[in-house]
C-alpha cells in the first residue's frame, strides 16, 4: 500500500526529543518530502511495525499523526504548489 504520514509535535514536555525520535522511525520505513511529511510503499506488516513504534513516542494528549492509505501510489493525485523538492524523484 501507499501511505502519506504527517504528524505535528507539540514542544511542550519534552517535544523536541520526541519529535527527533519520531522524525528517524518515520525514516525508516518511508521517504522524507517536506517537514513532518512522508511518503512510500510500504506492507501492512511493515506499517504495523510503524505504529507500534512510534506509539511509545507520540503523546496522545499533546501530539497528532494522520496516516493516508491507498492501495497504490497511482491513485494518489498529487498537485505542488510553490518550491518543488521531490524527493521521491532520485531512486534508482
Amino acid at each position: 500500500m501507499y501511505v502519506v504520514l504527517v504528524y505535528d509535535i507539540c514542544k511542550e514536555n519534552n517535544g523536541q526529543k520526541r519529535w527527533s525520535h519520531i522524525f528517524k522511525i518515520c525514516k525508516k520505513y518511508l521517504s522524507h518530502i517536506q517537514n513532518s511529511v512522508f511518503e512510500g510503499e510500504i506492507s501492512k506488516v511493515q506499517l504495523t511495525k510503524l505504529q507500534n513504534e512510534l506509539k511509545s513516542y507520540v503523546n496522545t494528549e499533546l501530539d497528532s499523526v494522520i496516516i493516508f492509505k491507498s492501495r497504490q501510489e497511482k491513485w494518489l493525485d498529487k498537485e505542488f504548489w510553490g518550491k518543488i523538492e521531490d524527493k521521491t524523484g532520485f531512486f534508482l
